[in-house]
């Protein structure tokens, strides 16, 4: 079941059609399984797809060829990819991708179905305990003062008296510089009521927009 299809230098095509069929499946399932988990377009669902049959077909190309391979890698080099940093989820879903591709390029099905079915079932588990996830009552509370208060010190009682902890991350300035924006990330308590404590900044704030809501990530997986 682990061993390879191929001999060294020799590849069948019942067993290159084998291998292929196995990197289409086992790419869907993966393109399937990530966007069930994860918001994604639908370019990056069909390069998850496709990315194991393509790289499946590379490794067919030099398995066992030294100079095909340096020339491989050498053209995979010259490519430049023109998009969006990723987060750590979509580079774990494309690696695992190639990864599949290579295996099954070198005629392990049984290694590459082996590593899939022990991915999906880590990604299900991690999952379903939360693995990692900040607390539910971690929250990021924007307040925004008028550029004539002095904002030091200003809502340290109220944030004291209803959150567990708080910190100020940033301060910023808006609308042209007429108002400054405080980003607080505060740990709420259970069965945290927002209203009290909004009601209060903004009788603070001179009636100035106030926001909370879960802590954003440009990265988040």
């Amino acid at each position: 079941m682990l061993n390879s299809l191929f001999i060294r230098g020799s590849v069948s095509l019942p067993s290159l059609l084998l291998c292929l069929g196995a990197a289409i499946v086992l790419g869907v399932l993966s393109a399937l399984l990530y966007s069930k988990k994860n918001p994604c377009t639908s370019s990056f669902a069909t390069t998850l797809a496709l990315l194991p049959m393509i790289s499946s077909a590379v490794i067919l190309v030099v398995n066992g060829n030294l100079g095909a391979g340096i020339a491989v890698a050498g053209a995979f080099s010259l490519v430049r990819f023109r998009s969006v940093q990723g987060s750590a989820r979509e580079i774990l879903a494309v690696f695992l991708a190639v990864v599949l591709g290579m295996c099954l390029g070198a005629g392990y099905l049984g290694v590459a179905a082996l590593v899939f079915a022990l991915y999906a079932l880590m990604i299900l588990l991690l999952d379903a305990v939360h693995f990692g996830r900040e607390s539910e009552m971690r929250r990021e509370l924007k307040i925004s003062v008028p550029e004539s208060l002095d904002y030091d010190g200003l809502f340290d009682d109220l944030l004291n008296a209803h959150a567990k902890e708080w910190s100020l991350e940033r301060v910023r300035t808006a609308e042209m510089g007429s108002v400054y924006q405080l980003t607080f990330h505060v740990t709420l308590p259970q069965n945290f009521q927002s209203r009290p404590l909004l009601e209060e900044i903004r009788t603070r704030n001179g009636n100035l927009p106030v926001s909370l809501g879960r802590i954003t990530s440009t990265n988040e997986m």
